[in-house]
């Protein structure tokens, strides 16, 4: 009985009692990948790994075994992705959907492939990315230290109160300059010399804002009668 019950398992995993059919791909390295793998579409699994073979130095095929009432499903322009069962888990491989203008996959296809991102260069981008966050947050903790010790340009704005109310002085000798302006302005335009320029500009402004208008009704004219 526990020999018919293992077998009925491991044919079932290896997909000995259901119609089959075969792909194949290559990849320049299989990251891992055994025979008797998974094979997944759409989060499925449909078929196993059942031969991987190294034709050169630069090329393994891997062959591929997958149920058949899946095949109408997979595009000749799928791909097939070396992936992971969570972290640390198995390898499997992912075949992912293709475009729905493809023809459906043949018996013995060969599909494209997309190489595998090695864990080895993940965990060595992480370490250089966690370093250069170290890096950055030691330089600003010094840059804040510095600050608060009224250290730099930033920090003595912040803690030296005279170059505050220096600042400050500035700003309201800046707005007394420019209310001053103003008056000055206002009186120019009173002044019996200067008023009749001031009085020429006012016209022309008068006179361009008529012509703006007078555009402006026509254009309104032009689309009314368009639309009637």
């Amino acid at each position: 009985m526990l020999f018919v019950i293992a077998i009925f398992i491991i044919g079932k995993q290896q997909n000995l009692f259901n119609p089959v059919f075969k792909l194949t791909t290559t990849f320049y390295n299989v990251s891992g990948l055994q025979v008797g793998n998974n094979i997944r579409f759409s989060g499925i699994t449909v078929g196993t790994v059942d031969n991987i073979v190294i034709i050169n130095d630069s090329t393994v095929r891997v062959e591929m075994l997958v149920r058949k009432n899946v095949q109408k499903f997979i595009k000749a322009d799928s791909e097939a992705g070396i992936g992971s069962e969570g972290i640390i888990g198995d390898r499997v491989l992912i075949i992912t959907q293709g475009s729905n203008e493809a023809p459906m996959v043949k018996d013995g296809q060969r599909i494209w492939s997309k190489e595998p991102v090695e864990t080895d260069a993940i965990m060595k981008s992480l370490l250089a990315t966690a370093v250069n966050a170290e890096i950055i947050t030691l330089q600003l903790a010094e840059i804040m230290i510095n600050i608060n010790s009224g250290e730099g340009t930033i920090g003595r704005l912040i803690q030296d109160t005279t170059i505050a109310e220096n600042i400050n002085q500035a700003i309201l000798n800046r707005k007394r300059s420019s209310r001053g302006l103003d008056e000055n302005m206002e009186a120019a335009k009173h002044n019996f010399l200067l008023k009749g320029f001031f009085n020429k500009k006012e016209r022309a402004a008068e006179q361009k804002k008529k012509e703006d208008e007078k555009q402006k009704a026509a254009e309104q004219k032009a689309l009314d009668e368009k639309k009637k």
